[in-house]
Protein backbone atom coordinates (compact mmCIF):
# COMPACT_ATOMS: atom_id res chain seq x y z
CA UNK A 1 0.00 0.00 0.00
CA UNK A 2 1.50 3.35 -0.94
CA UNK A 3 0.78 6.61 1.14
CA UNK A 4 -1.52 9.14 -0.65
CA UNK A 5 -0.01 12.11 -1.81
CA UNK A 6 -0.04 14.67 1.49
CA UNK A 7 -0.46 18.27 1.43
CA UNK A 8 3.10 19.79 1.24
CA UNK A 9 2.55 21.79 4.90
CA UNK A 10 1.90 18.25 6.29
CA UNK A 11 6.05 17.84 5.70
CA UNK A 12 8.17 18.65 8.74
CA UNK A 13 11.15 20.23 9.28
CA UNK A 14 14.40 18.91 11.60
CA UNK A 15 16.60 21.91 11.39
CA UNK A 16 17.64 22.77 8.08
CA UNK A 17 16.71 18.91 6.84
CA UNK A 18 13.08 18.96 5.29
CA UNK A 19 11.44 15.64 5.63
CA UNK A 20 8.32 14.89 3.63
CA UNK A 21 6.35 13.79 6.59
CA UNK A 22 7.43 12.92 10.13
CA UNK A 23 8.35 9.09 10.53
CA UNK A 24 11.79 7.54 10.07
CA UNK A 25 13.37 4.07 11.07
CA UNK A 26 15.78 4.02 14.24
CA UNK A 27 19.02 3.37 13.92
CA UNK A 28 19.97 -0.42 14.84
CA UNK A 29 16.32 -1.54 14.06
CA UNK A 30 16.54 -1.49 10.08
CA UNK A 31 19.37 -2.63 8.54
CA UNK A 32 22.40 -0.47 6.73
CA UNK A 33 20.49 0.14 3.56
CA UNK A 34 17.58 -0.94 1.45
CA UNK A 35 16.92 -4.38 3.42
CA UNK A 36 13.04 -3.10 4.56
CA UNK A 37 11.98 -2.17 0.85
CA UNK A 38 10.79 -5.11 0.16
CA UNK A 39 8.45 -4.24 2.59
CA UNK A 40 7.36 -0.65 2.09
CA UNK A 41 9.10 1.97 -0.01
CA UNK A 42 11.21 3.59 1.97
CA UNK A 43 11.21 6.88 -0.60
CA UNK A 44 8.00 7.33 1.46
CA UNK A 45 9.19 7.54 4.75
CA UNK A 46 10.90 10.97 6.55
CA UNK A 47 14.03 9.37 6.37
CA UNK A 48 15.79 5.86 6.72
CA UNK A 49 18.40 6.13 9.36
CA UNK A 50 20.89 3.46 8.95
CA UNK A 51 22.74 1.57 11.28
CA UNK A 52 25.43 3.25 13.47
CA UNK A 53 28.53 2.72 11.80
CA UNK A 54 31.95 3.16 12.75
CA UNK A 55 35.41 4.49 10.97
CA UNK A 56 36.99 0.33 11.06
CA UNK A 57 34.49 -2.73 11.02
CA UNK A 58 33.20 -4.27 14.37
CA UNK A 59 32.24 -7.40 15.61
CA UNK A 60 29.94 -6.77 17.77
CA UNK A 61 28.90 -8.79 21.26
CA UNK A 62 28.94 -12.38 21.85
CA UNK A 63 25.62 -14.26 21.09
CA UNK A 64 23.06 -14.32 22.13
CA UNK A 65 22.47 -10.60 21.46
CA UNK A 66 18.45 -10.61 21.85
CA UNK A 67 15.78 -11.26 24.48
CA UNK A 68 12.33 -10.87 24.25
CA UNK A 69 10.42 -8.71 27.76
CA UNK A 70 7.11 -8.19 28.60
CA UNK A 71 6.73 -5.05 26.58
CA UNK A 72 9.76 -4.74 24.01
CA UNK A 73 12.66 -6.65 24.13
CA UNK A 74 16.02 -6.38 25.02
CA UNK A 75 19.16 -6.48 23.17
CA UNK A 76 23.27 -6.47 23.24
CA UNK A 77 24.50 -6.39 19.66
CA UNK A 78 27.14 -4.58 20.44
CA UNK A 79 27.13 -2.11 17.41
CA UNK A 80 28.21 -4.75 14.42
CA UNK A 81 28.36 -3.58 11.28
CA UNK A 82 30.86 -2.77 7.98
CA UNK A 83 32.26 0.52 8.37
CA UNK A 84 31.69 3.53 7.12
CA UNK A 85 34.04 2.41 4.04
CA UNK A 86 32.17 -0.54 3.23
CA UNK A 87 28.68 1.14 4.08
CA UNK A 88 29.48 4.08 1.30
CA UNK A 89 30.44 1.40 -1.29
CA UNK A 90 27.82 -1.21 -0.95
CA UNK A 91 24.73 0.29 0.83
CA UNK A 92 24.12 4.04 0.18
CA UNK A 93 24.25 3.52 -3.13
CA UNK A 94 21.17 0.74 -2.95
CA UNK A 95 19.52 3.45 -0.87
CA UNK A 96 19.85 6.43 -3.16
CA UNK A 97 18.43 3.92 -6.14
CA UNK A 98 15.28 3.28 -3.97
CA UNK A 99 14.81 6.98 -3.83
CA UNK A 100 15.26 7.17 0.37
CA UNK A 101 16.19 10.04 2.40
CA UNK A 102 19.61 8.93 3.84
CA UNK A 103 20.10 9.38 7.65
CA UNK A 104 23.97 8.34 8.77
CA UNK A 105 24.55 7.31 11.88
CA UNK A 106 28.06 6.74 13.72
CA UNK A 107 29.59 6.03 16.78
CA UNK A 108 33.06 5.27 18.31
CA UNK A 109 34.80 3.85 21.18
CA UNK A 110 36.95 7.67 21.49
CA UNK A 111 36.70 11.23 20.17
CA UNK A 112 39.39 10.12 17.61
CA UNK A 113 36.94 7.38 16.35
CA UNK A 114 34.05 10.10 15.89
CA UNK A 115 36.44 12.22 13.93
CA UNK A 116 37.43 9.25 11.27
CA UNK A 117 34.20 8.94 10.66
CA UNK A 118 32.89 12.06 10.25
CA UNK A 119 35.69 12.62 7.80
CA UNK A 120 34.61 9.74 5.71
CA UNK A 121 31.35 10.69 5.50
CA UNK A 122 32.00 13.96 4.10
CA UNK A 123 32.92 13.20 0.28
CA UNK A 124 29.40 11.58 0.09
CA UNK A 125 27.21 14.70 2.21
CA UNK A 126 25.21 15.46 -0.78
CA UNK A 127 24.07 11.77 -0.38
CA UNK A 128 23.10 12.25 3.02
CA UNK A 129 20.14 14.63 4.74
CA UNK A 130 22.00 14.60 8.38
CA UNK A 131 24.35 12.93 10.64
CA UNK A 132 22.93 11.84 13.74
CA UNK A 133 26.08 10.75 16.54
CA UNK A 134 25.40 8.09 18.58
CA UNK A 135 26.45 9.44 21.77
CA UNK A 136 25.05 6.09 23.87
CA UNK A 137 27.70 3.66 23.33
CA UNK A 138 31.03 2.37 25.81
CA UNK A 139 34.19 4.12 25.36
CA UNK A 140 36.90 1.59 25.75
CA UNK A 141 39.83 3.68 24.69
CA UNK A 142 40.93 7.38 25.66
CA UNK A 143 38.14 9.85 25.99
CA UNK A 144 40.07 12.71 25.17
CA UNK A 145 43.12 12.99 23.04
CA UNK A 146 46.38 12.84 25.46
CA UNK A 147 44.11 11.50 28.55
CA UNK A 148 43.43 8.01 29.41
CA UNK A 149 39.98 8.30 31.48
CA UNK A 150 37.55 5.47 31.30
CA UNK A 151 33.90 6.42 30.08
CA UNK A 152 30.83 4.46 30.62
CA UNK A 153 28.83 6.73 27.70
CA UNK A 154 29.37 10.06 26.31
CA UNK A 155 25.71 11.06 26.84
CA UNK A 156 26.46 10.79 30.43
CA UNK A 157 29.06 13.71 30.23
CA UNK A 158 28.35 16.89 29.30
CA UNK A 159 31.94 18.03 28.29
CA UNK A 160 33.04 14.97 26.00
CA UNK A 161 29.30 14.74 24.43
CA UNK A 162 30.25 18.62 22.94
CA UNK A 163 33.64 17.76 21.76
CA UNK A 164 32.11 15.03 19.97
CA UNK A 165 29.77 16.97 18.42
CA UNK A 166 32.29 19.74 17.71
CA UNK A 167 34.75 17.48 15.58
CA UNK A 168 31.89 15.83 13.99
CA UNK A 169 31.57 18.95 12.20
CA UNK A 170 33.91 18.33 10.03
CA UNK A 171 31.62 15.86 7.73
CA UNK A 172 29.70 19.25 6.75
CA UNK A 173 26.40 17.56 7.65
CA UNK A 174 23.55 18.93 9.58
CA UNK A 175 24.30 17.22 12.93
CA UNK A 176 21.71 15.18 15.39
CA UNK A 177 23.22 14.23 18.83
CA UNK A 178 21.62 11.25 20.26
CA UNK A 179 21.10 11.32 23.84
CA UNK A 180 20.16 8.71 26.63
CA UNK A 181 18.09 8.41 29.11
CA UNK A 182 20.32 6.53 31.73
CA UNK A 183 21.47 9.88 33.19
CA UNK A 184 19.67 12.97 35.22
CA UNK A 185 21.86 15.05 33.53
CA UNK A 186 20.01 14.95 30.00
CA UNK A 187 19.27 18.59 30.29
CA UNK A 188 22.89 19.72 30.42
CA UNK A 189 24.60 17.19 28.09
CA UNK A 190 21.61 18.90 25.57
CA UNK A 191 22.44 22.23 26.14
CA UNK A 192 25.76 21.33 25.56
CA UNK A 193 25.41 19.28 22.21
CA UNK A 194 23.22 22.76 20.80
CA UNK A 195 26.06 24.87 21.57
CA UNK A 196 28.80 22.44 20.67
CA UNK A 197 26.72 23.16 16.83
CA UNK A 198 24.33 20.04 16.50
CA UNK A 199 20.88 21.75 14.95
CA UNK A 200 19.17 18.48 16.83
CA UNK A 201 18.09 15.87 19.48
CA UNK A 202 17.06 12.06 19.16
CA UNK A 203 15.63 11.05 22.62
CA UNK A 204 16.07 8.93 23.67
CA UNK A 205 18.25 5.23 23.26
CA UNK A 206 17.39 2.66 25.21
CA UNK A 207 17.20 1.96 28.93
CA UNK A 208 19.70 -0.43 30.69
CA UNK A 209 18.41 -3.32 31.73
CA UNK A 210 18.85 -7.07 32.13
CA UNK A 211 17.48 -10.81 32.43
CA UNK A 212 18.19 -13.09 34.55
CA UNK A 213 17.52 -17.34 32.97
CA UNK A 214 16.38 -18.92 35.90
CA UNK A 215 17.23 -22.48 34.39
CA UNK A 216 20.82 -21.11 33.91
CA UNK A 217 21.28 -18.78 36.88
CA UNK A 218 23.45 -16.75 34.32
CA UNK A 219 22.21 -13.48 32.46
CA UNK A 220 20.11 -14.41 29.29
CA UNK A 221 22.51 -11.61 27.06
CA UNK A 222 26.11 -12.87 26.32
CA UNK A 223 27.23 -9.64 26.94
CA UNK A 224 25.15 -9.54 30.45
CA UNK A 225 23.46 -6.66 30.56
CA UNK A 226 21.42 -4.74 27.19
CA UNK A 227 19.74 -1.94 26.55
CA UNK A 228 15.84 -1.58 26.89
CA UNK A 229 13.53 -0.95 24.26
CA UNK A 230 10.09 -0.81 22.67
CA UNK A 231 6.60 0.23 24.57
CA UNK A 232 7.89 -0.28 28.08
CA UNK A 233 10.53 2.61 27.23
CA UNK A 234 7.30 5.19 25.84
CA UNK A 235 6.81 7.07 28.46
CA UNK A 236 10.36 7.44 29.56
CA UNK A 237 11.03 8.86 25.87
CA UNK A 238 7.75 11.09 26.21
CA UNK A 239 9.24 12.33 29.57
CA UNK A 240 12.65 13.37 27.83
CA UNK A 241 11.16 14.80 24.63
CA UNK A 242 9.05 17.09 27.12
CA UNK A 243 11.34 18.00 29.80
CA UNK A 244 14.05 19.17 27.09
CA UNK A 245 11.41 20.85 24.48
CA UNK A 246 10.69 23.01 28.06
CA UNK A 247 14.36 23.93 28.66
CA UNK A 248 15.25 24.22 25.23
CA UNK A 249 12.73 26.02 23.66
CA UNK A 250 12.95 26.11 19.35
CA UNK A 251 15.53 23.42 19.61
CA UNK A 252 14.25 20.80 17.38
CA UNK A 253 14.05 17.10 18.72
CA UNK A 254 13.35 13.86 17.18
CA UNK A 255 11.27 11.59 19.34
CA UNK A 256 11.93 7.81 19.67
CA UNK A 257 11.06 5.02 22.19
CA UNK A 258 8.16 2.39 21.74
CA UNK A 259 6.14 4.09 19.16
CA UNK A 260 4.13 1.15 17.62
CA UNK A 261 1.16 3.50 15.89
CA UNK A 262 0.05 6.81 14.73
CA UNK A 263 -1.26 7.97 18.44
CA UNK A 264 2.38 7.20 19.82
CA UNK A 265 3.92 8.81 17.31
CA UNK A 266 1.53 12.25 18.06
CA UNK A 267 2.06 11.85 21.84
CA UNK A 268 5.75 12.21 20.67
CA UNK A 269 5.06 15.38 18.40
CA UNK A 270 2.59 16.82 21.17
CA UNK A 271 5.57 16.98 24.03
CA UNK A 272 7.71 18.59 21.39
CA UNK A 273 9.43 16.35 18.79
CA UNK A 274 9.24 17.59 15.03
CA UNK A 275 9.50 13.92 13.91
CA UNK A 276 9.63 10.50 15.33
CA UNK A 277 11.71 7.53 14.84
CA UNK A 278 10.03 3.90 14.96
CA UNK A 279 12.35 0.83 15.92
CA UNK A 280 11.52 -2.26 17.92
CA UNK A 281 7.63 -2.58 16.28
CA UNK A 282 9.91 -2.82 12.76
CA UNK A 283 11.13 -6.33 14.16
CA UNK A 284 7.38 -7.68 14.21
CA UNK A 285 6.58 -5.73 11.73
CA UNK A 286 8.37 -4.52 9.16
CA UNK A 287 6.39 -2.12 7.66
CA UNK A 288 5.40 -0.63 11.11
CA UNK A 289 7.11 2.80 10.04
CA UNK A 290 4.87 3.07 6.91
CA UNK A 291 1.84 2.21 8.55
CA UNK A 292 2.71 4.75 11.42
CA UNK A 293 2.94 7.49 8.90
CA UNK A 294 -0.21 7.17 7.19
CA UNK A 295 -2.05 6.53 10.61
CA UNK A 296 -0.31 9.84 11.48
CA UNK A 297 -0.72 11.47 8.27
CA UNK A 298 -4.92 10.12 8.21
CA UNK A 299 -5.15 11.56 12.03
CA UNK A 300 -4.33 14.97 10.58
CA UNK A 301 -6.29 15.20 7.91
CA UNK A 302 -9.51 14.06 10.06
CA UNK A 303 -8.90 16.70 12.24
CA UNK A 304 -7.81 19.27 9.75
CA UNK A 305 -4.42 20.13 10.95
CA UNK A 306 -3.33 21.76 8.12
CA UNK A 307 0.36 21.87 9.65
CA UNK A 308 2.53 19.85 12.26
CA UNK A 309 2.86 23.11 13.57
CA UNK A 310 -0.06 22.79 15.65
CA UNK A 311 1.13 19.91 16.87
CA UNK A 312 4.54 19.88 17.99
CA UNK A 313 4.96 21.22 21.57
CA UNK A 314 0.82 21.77 21.76
CA UNK A 315 1.16 20.58 25.27
CA UNK A 316 3.11 23.22 26.24
CA UNK A 317 0.52 25.37 25.31
CA UNK A 318 -1.98 24.08 26.91
CA UNK A 319 -3.43 21.19 24.89
CA UNK A 320 -6.70 21.93 22.05
CA UNK A 321 -8.66 24.58 23.44
CA UNK A 322 -11.41 23.12 21.79
CA UNK A 323 -11.56 19.14 22.66
CA UNK A 324 -13.42 18.29 19.80
CA UNK A 325 -9.91 18.97 17.66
Amino acid sequence: MRLRSRPADLATTVGSVSLKNPVMTASGTCGLGVELDAYMPLRELGAVVVKSLAAFEWAGNPQPRLHPTASGMLNAVGLQGPGVEQWIAHDLPQLREVGATVVCSIWGFGVQDYIDAAQMLASVKDQIAALEINLSCPNLKAAVVGENKPHAMFAHDAGLAAQIVDVARVSGLPLWAKLSPNTDRIGEVAEACIDAGAQALTLVNTSLGMIIDTTTGRPALGNGGGGLSGRAVHPIAVRAVSDISSRLPGVPIVGVGGVTNGLEALEMMMAGASAVQVGTASFAEPRAAHRIAGELCKWAERHKISSWSEVIGLSHRGGFRDSGK
